[in-house]
């Protein structure tokens, strides 16, 4: 192949690499703006011919195998998803392919503990246990009054919830969010209204939603505020 890239890897370009439920997902969420080209990879005929009209690309190819991901122009991608979860050393394989080509940003979903630690340990740059995630992220939302909950890797969060009773009525200067709960309003919403960005002269009513951010064990101690 020449140095000119081929048009099925161009800069907007994704592929997804197993396209069982987490794939799936992944690749038709990504098609649906239209600003994004998915290439679908899977070893599994069925599959493949239920998204072929889908995705951008749908291809029946074993992604273990370096030359079969080169006929593909796999290599020219920027950004790559590995979906594969129950077979672990079709995972394991295809990630160390994908980086051995040099991918900027190569995602690969995980199953386990030890199964995110070998992604970790092989150079993924992201590794994703959907499960998990979102088994830590209901129970968080169960735990209290919170209404949606992000989690970041450096054990920071963002929540969105209803202002606890100790600050409703005053401004946000005035309570001394940072120093007394450890946490900053970022956003509010009033019913009728679009969020809007929160300033020290904004003041909450009991019913306004409100995108707090700082460390889990602050937003979650705020959040359960009566």
């Amino acid at each position: 192949m020449g140095s000119r890239r081929s048009a099925l890897a161009s800069p907007r370009s994704v592929v997804v690499i197993g396209l069982g439920r987490f794939g799936r997902s992944l690749a038709l969420e990504l098609m649906e703006d239209g600003q994004v080209d998915v290439l679908g990879i899977d070893n599994d005929p069925a599959l493949v011919d239920e998204l072929a009209g889908s995705l951008t690309h749908a291809v029946v190819a074993d992604s273990t195998k370096e030359e079969a991901l080169r006929q593909l122009s796999v290599h020219e991608f920027d950004r790559a998803v590995v979906g594969i979860g129950t077979n672990l050393e079709a995972s394991i394989l295809t990630v160390s392919v994908l980086l051995q080509f040099g991918i900027r940003n190569v995602w690969a979903k995980a199953i386990s503990e030890s199964h995110a630690r070998i992604l970790t340990q092989l150079g993924a740059h992201k590794v994703i246990r959907p499960e998990h995630e979102m088994g830590l992220r209901v129970a968080h939302l169960v735990r209290g009054r919170m209404l949606d909950y992000i989690e970041f890797d450096d054990g920071y969060a963002m929540v969105k919830t209803t202002p606890p009773a100790p600050i409703v009525g005053k401004s946000l200067g005035q309570v001394k969010l940072r120093s007394t709960y450890k946490v900053t309003v970022v956003a509010h919403h009033r019913a009728g209204d679009g969020f809007t960005y929160a300033t020290p002269e904004t003041v909450l009513a009991a019913d306004d939603v409100i995108i707090v951010s700082g460390q889990i064990r602050d937003v979650e101690a705020f959040s359960a505020l009566s």
